[in-house]
């Protein structure tokens, strides 16, 4: 059981308006987005000056606060965009901004004084005297770097002032850079990671070629099929909860505002509902604990947290064993339901359905059809409008998904 702290609240991405809409209905307590300029993920969808007092808006009304981050380094020439940025984003209503460079830290302090300000993890933050200056010169939270243990973070929250909350990444993907700070991505493509905008090329198949033999390579182990010398598995912490508490950690963050509204939803309902049964003392619901296996994902591993997690040498591939079919968008109480297609599927497959506060069933396919009534035996126009009846009602917004190995070979 936790010590002193409180349950820490449970932060999800959300790359756009759809994901930050299934991040807050599968349970988030917040959410961490990005405008258009100055975020860490430059091809998430990002949110349009239109779009941000929207977002803020729907979550607001769930009760869901919403994070923005401004945490790439900005160049003289951004520098002077972001005074009219941050006063967007306080009149939008944002509750907390998450900055890493200390001149973004100053503006937001003078352009959004209302807003909080949460220092990224691409400041390193590795010990107990930084995240106290941090907090000294004004931050109300620290992200702590993704390097450290948990022993490192119980020190850390011993030894800084309690009003200081501390973040910390709990599942997602991990970087093969020292918190984030890399060059690699900027030297081979062009494309900085630093700015938002990482072509992982760690994540690339590299063989060996000497220099007077062009074309001809020689695997750097004995897999002929070349080696992934930078690859890192993927962080997952579900299954110990009860520890993140007892380190005092405030909040858990979720990686992925560049994944799917699927991915956004599975792993923001699986982490709800396992850490309000770990706050009680209670076993992890076995149904909702499974369910981080059923997105795209690498191997998993638990980052830092109990020592090194040492380098993972066999892939770069996602394990994708589940593809979405089809979106609830409307059932009532007797389970007559409306969706939107997604992928094909057919009238006898089994799917099962999973949707906010509702734990995944199966079911066989029943009749389904169109707009008009007319009888549907497979739908296959993305996006199109048909209807069929569940054998319980569910909430919309839950999701229909069939097994199906999408894994890369």
């Amino acid at each position: 059981m936790p010590g002193k702290w409180n349950k820490p609240e449970l932060l999800a991405p959300a790359g756009d308006m759809e994901r930050l809409k299934m991040a807050v209905l599968y349970g988030a307590d917040a959410v961490y987005l990005a405008g258009t300029d100055f975020g860490m993920r430059a091809f998430a969808g990002n949110f349009s000056p239109e779009q941000l007092p929207q977002a803020v808006d729907f979550a607001h009304r769930h009760g869901v606060r919403v994070h923005c981050t401004i945490n790439t380094m900005p160049r003289n020439d951004e520098i002077v965009r972001l005074p009219e940025h941050l006063e967007r984003l306080a009149d939008a209503g944002v509750d907390a901004l998450i900055v890493a460079d200390l001149g973004a830290f100053t503006m937001a302090g003078k352009y959004a004084p209302k807003c909080q300000r949460h220092i990224s993890t691409q400041a390193s933050i590795c010990n107990y005297e930084t995240a106290r200056a941090w907090y000294d010169l004004g931050a109300s939270r620290v992200i702590l770097a993704r390097e450290l243990s948990l022993a490192e973070i119980r020190t850390i929250r011993e030894k800084t002032p309690d009003a200081l909350e501390i973040e910390a990444f709990v599942h997602g993907a991990m970087c093969v850079s020292y918190s984030g700070r890399c060059l690699l991505s900027n030297y081979m493509t062009g494309r900085d990671s630093s700015r938002g905008a990482c072509a992982q090329p760690c994540r690339y198949q590299y063989a060996l070629m000497e220099e007077k033999r062009p074309g001809e390579y020689f695997p750097i182990e004995e897999d002929a099929q070349g080696t992934y010398i930078l690859n890192s598995r993927d962080m997952c912490m579900i299954d110990h909860l009860d520890d993140l508490m007892d380190a005092g950690l405030s909040s858990l963050k979720i990686e992925g505002r560049a994944k799917s509204a699927y991915y956004a939803a599975i792993v923001t309902g699986a982490y709800r509902h396992c850490l309000d049964a770990a706050a009680e003392g209670l076993p992890l619901p076995q149904a909702w604990r499974d369910e981080v296996e059923h997105v795209s994902h690498r191997p998993y591993s638990t980052g830092f947290y109990y020592g090194a997690p040492g380098q993972y040498y066999d892939n770069s591939r996602y394990i994708r064993e589940w593809q979405v079919v089809a979106l609830v968008t409307d059932c009532d109480s007797e389970g007559n339901a409306t969706l939107s297609l997604r992928n094909k599927f057919r009238v006898g497959d089994t799917v099962e359905l999973v949707g906010p506060d509702t734990a995944p069933f199966s079911m066989e396919v029943p009749p389904m059809y169109d707009g008009e009534g007319a009888p549907l035996e497979e739908p296959r126009t993305p996006q199109m409008v048909f209807r069929m009846k569940l054998p319980r009602p569910v909430p919309a917004f839950t999701l229909v998904r069939h097994a199906v190995d999408l894994s890369a070979k």
